[in-house]
């Protein structure tokens, strides 16, 4: 089963790079994006976006910020596995 991940919109290097990878990828844009994703990749702008850490996922929630594309690829497999 591939796992989807919701990456956030500016992030289309992530989200390449996720899909090279086989991962089903969404575009985060509204906390309603991250329901049934195994993990969420967002910038770090706005930590703690509209409460996803608690509410939506019970996923990891991966701060994008100051990593390569690979680098977030490599975290989500960690996480996930």
């Amino acid at each position: 089963m591939t796992k989807r991940i919701a990456v956030e919109e500016s992030l289309t290097n992530v989200t390449e790079a996720l899909r090279e990878r086989g991962f089903d990828v969404v575009e985060f844009q509204s906390v309603e994006d991250a329901r049934n994703c195994a993990a969420c990749v967002i910038t770090g702008l706005d930590n703690n976006m509209m409460g996803i850490h608690d509410t939506v996922m019970d996923g990891p929630v991966i701060e994008a910020s100051g990593l390569s594309a690979d680098q977030v690829c490599q975290e989500v497999e960690q996480r996930l596995h």
